[in-house]
């Protein structure tokens, strides 16, 4: 008769729930511990008296929560050894000592702390002859399934047979031959030793039934394939497991298959991708072909045809988000609200194709998320800055090595919409070498009439582009060649003026610097002078880009002066911005105090906006040599030419003494002589200039020009009016003279410019003279002019 002799005992320890591992009585195990809780309940149980509860987890891969995520049964351990190491992780050697029973498991400092109940259950009266016989078969199994492992230990049978206690055989068994964690557990839980070694029993019959499928599955495959071919071999195995398990697990190609035909794609596209999958099903597992057709479907597959985003059609929102995001910028706002006008009444409208064209920094990009945000398309910008060859557009040929779609489709790919705003950012700075012509490319990409077949190398099949809105970004028209030119419509877009520089950092540049810094609105106070201050002296600039820095500097200085302090608020005034910034980098242009002769206030269009450009004329006795300086360029020097032939021929109308070309020198020089100047616009105040130091008559110093001129006289027109006025005003120029024809450029003057300046237009250089030279020599020249008449 069998009778049970239980012997239980109440313990609270520090506790470490395992992952994947099961740890046995009487077996010595080693834990690397990560865990901060895990970590704090070894140090605990090694302060007091080196017990420590191990648990395996139910879920392993549960990182923080355990309260009800641990077995009910574990095992009381006892610590050996601790050793920390320089990554913070703790490893710990410990010895199991016997089963326990999970009770209460809570949180306390830092670690988990359980209570545990050990049990020791004696079985007496159990049948010698019984125990034998199972120690017999689970040695037999064991020494069977060692011997099917691919690297057998043998002194692992040796400790086996000396061991007496069917109990510890079974622990060391399940601890180091077993690889389930799950089956390790199942026999954790059995305190009975002996329902332990029937359970193991059962185990070891099915793994080694398991472990003889393996071989068999190893020696079919090995005659199919040869030793190199491991990817190969990996495939085969596959295919004999599944075979002889009898399971329908879904293949690769059964993968793409349904991706295929799960998607809604058009009838061309699904036969062409099919045909091709068809291909790769015949192909060698692990071949080149394989890998090249894989390679060709997934990348097809993502392309998202006939996926289209539903456009916003409220002009009224869309403005108000436009309105939110940038200060200024009108024309493009108004063209993008036509757009969405449009598309309200025309709902299939198509070839969209804008240009915005400006200098750096004046929010080109930053305006396409905005406008991308206000028709609620998805954005994607393609940067083509850099770019030279052609196969960067139209992708390469499948079958080359690492061969990969063009950024067109790779753009709709990441978007997964084929009517996203799309920007080519920098389309300007596309270069071409031997390798193709990158700029030619995009030709079919910005025709309406041929984008709608847009064909990638790659992906051989037409992908529809038409309802895309395309906008490139550019900082000058120049380098992009004239058929591209003529597929976009182009929107220029000018350098700020003062007034909207300072609105665009009041309303969006210092608050977002002041988030970014941690400031608030009453812990630092820019003033309007401040901002003004640092527009003019410590930026030089068409957009906002070195403004911006420029405030994050300030929020920086500002930051420190309020924690090293301990003020509350910064105030920063024009009177002590330089406190912070340091001397002002850049001075305003301004006109001379007196009137002078031979110098002349210009006006230029750089890259940063508008100029002051003096032009200063000088006569020395000579020969009629002409020296131009000042970095000028053909245009420029073409202009200095065209003026002199021109004083020649009309000197006596012009009160200049006729042989000037061959009594005197001439010397034309433009300051500031290290910065490269050119342009025809220079034309009429080299001309004044050159009459005025001819003739002897000065140049009234709050008079500034700016026009084309020919050899007749006539004044043309020229462009930048906007940027040339303004900086003439902040200068302090009181009279503008213009050409005539661009009169109808004058609404796109700054209001403050055109309230404090007189604009005066002019058809020939006569007007002009008349308005730039001094009343009182402007008399002298009618009199003079008068009198020589009559004595003709």
């Amino acid at each position: 008769m069998i009778t049970f002799n239980e012997k239980c005992e109440q313990f609270t320890l520090p506790t470490v729930a395992l992952r994947g591992i099961v740890a046995f009585p009487g077996m010595t195990i080693s834990l690397e511990l990560a865990r901060s809780f895990s970590k704090n309940a070894v140090d605990t149980a090694q302060k007091t008296g080196s017990l420590i509860y191990l648990v395996a987890q139910i879920d392993a891969s549960e990182e923080e929560k355990i309260e009800s995520n641990i077995f009910d049964v574990g095992v009381v351990a006892k610590i050996k050894q601790i050793i920390k190491g320089n990554d913070g992780n703790v490893k710990a050697m410990v010895e199991g000592v016997a089963r326990a029973k999970t009770q209460n498991l809570r949180a306390v400092g830092g670690y988990y702390e359980c209570d545990v109940l050990t049990c020791n259950l004696e079985v007496n009266g159990y049948p010698l002859e019984k125990e034998e016989a199972l120690t017999r078969i689970i040695l037999e199994k064991t020494n069977d399934l060692v011997s099917l492992f691919p690297y057998p230990s043998k002194d692992l049978m040796t400790k086996l047979i000396f061991m007496n206690d069917i109990g510890e055989l079974c622990d060391f068994i399940s601890s180091n031959v077993l690889v389930k964690a799950s089956d390790k557990q199942f026999l954790l839980e059995h305190f009975n030793k002996y329902e332990r070694a029937e359970s193991l029993v059962g185990i070891l019959s099915r793994e080694l039934k398991v472990l003889k499928i393996e071989k068999d599955i190893r020696l079919k495959t090995k005659s199919k394939v040869e030793e190199s071919q491991r990817d190969y071999f990996l495939r085969e195995q596959l295919k004999v497991i599944q075979s002889e398990l009898g399971t329908d697990t879904q293949s690769e190609s059964d993968e793409l298959f349904e991706a295929i035909t799960g998607k809604n794609f058009p009838d061309e596209v699904q036969e062409k991708l099919l045909k091709e999958l068809a291909k790769f099903n015949k192909a060698p597992f692990g071949s080149p072909e394989a890998t090249v057709l894989r390679t060709y479907l997934e990348t097809c597959i993502e392309i998202p045809f006939g996926k289209y985003s539903k456009d916003n059609t409220s002009v009224a929102n869309a403005r108000k988000t436009l309105e939110a995001d940038h200060y200024g910028l009108s024309k493009v706002k108004e063209r993008i609200l036509e757009f969405i006008a449009v598309k309200e009444l025309n709902p299939d409208i198509k070839n969209q194709i804008i240009c915005l064209v400006g200098p750096p920094g004046v929010g080109k990009t930053s305006l396409c998320a905005s406008i991308a945000k206000a028709l609620k398309r998805k954005y994607v910008r393609v940067s083509l800055g850099g770019i030279r060859d052609e196969a960067e557009i139209r992708g390469h040929r499948k079958t080359y090595v690492g061969a990969m779609p063009g950024r067109i489709i790779t753009a709709l790919s990441s978007c997964g919409t084929l009517n996203p705003v799309m920007v080519f950012d920098e389309i300007d700075k596309m270069t071409s070498d031997m390798r193709g012509d990158p700029a030619s490319a995009m030709l079919e990409v910005l025709d309406g009439e041929q984008n709608k077949a847009f064909r990638d190398h790659f992906v051989e099949m037409d992908v529809d582009l038409s309802r895309c809105m395309f906008i490139a970004t550019a900082n000058s028209l120049e380098n992009i060649p004239k058929p591209l030119i003529d597929r976009m419509e182009i929107i220029e877009l000018s350098s700020y003026t003062k007034n909207e520089k300072l609105n665009i950092a009041k309303n969006h540049l210092i608050p977002k610097q002041l988030k970014a810094h941690g400031l608030s609105k009453r812990q630092l106070k820019l003033t309007d002078g401040a901002i003004l201050s640092l527009i003019d002296g410590y930026t030089a600039e068409a957009g906002v880009r070195n403004l911006e820095r420029e405030i994050a500097s300030l929020c920086r200085k500002a930051a420190k002066e309020i924690i090293e302090n301990n003020v509350k608020a910064v105030s920063i005034t024009e009177e002590n911005i330089s406190k912070y910034l340091g001397v002002r980098k850049f001075e305003d242009e301004k006109i001379s105090d007196t009137d002078e002769i031979g110098v002349v206030n210009g006006m230029a269009y750089t890259s940063i906006g508008g100029d002051v450009l003096k032009i200063e004329a000088s006569i020395m006795k000579g020969n009629g040599k002409i020296k131009l300086t000042g970095s000028l360029g053909d245009v420029m020097k073409e202009s200095a030419e065209i003026a002199i032939s021109f004083i020649r021929e009309n000197a006596e109308k012009l009160n200049v003494d006729p042989d000037f070309y061959s009594k005197y020198d001439i010397h034309i020089h433009a300051p500031e002589g290290a910065i490269p100047k050119d342009g025809p616009s220079a034309g009429v105040t080299m001309t004044t200039a050159l009459v005025s130091i001819l003739s002897g008559r000065a140049v009234r110093r709050d008079v500034a020009m700016t026009g084309e001129i020919t050899l007749r006289g006539k004044v043309l027109p020229i462009g930048g009016l906007k940027e040339k006025t303004l900086a003439a005003y902040t200068a302090g120029v009181k009279n503008i003279i213009i050409p005539y024809g661009n009169m109808k450029n004058l609404e796109d003057v700054d209001e403050v410019v055109k309230q404090n300046v007189s604009f005066i237009p002019a058809k020939t250089i006569f007007d002009v003279l008349n308005a730039a030279f001094c009343e009182e020599e402007l008399i002298a020249i009618i009199h003079r002019y008068a009198k020589a008449k009559v004595e003709k």
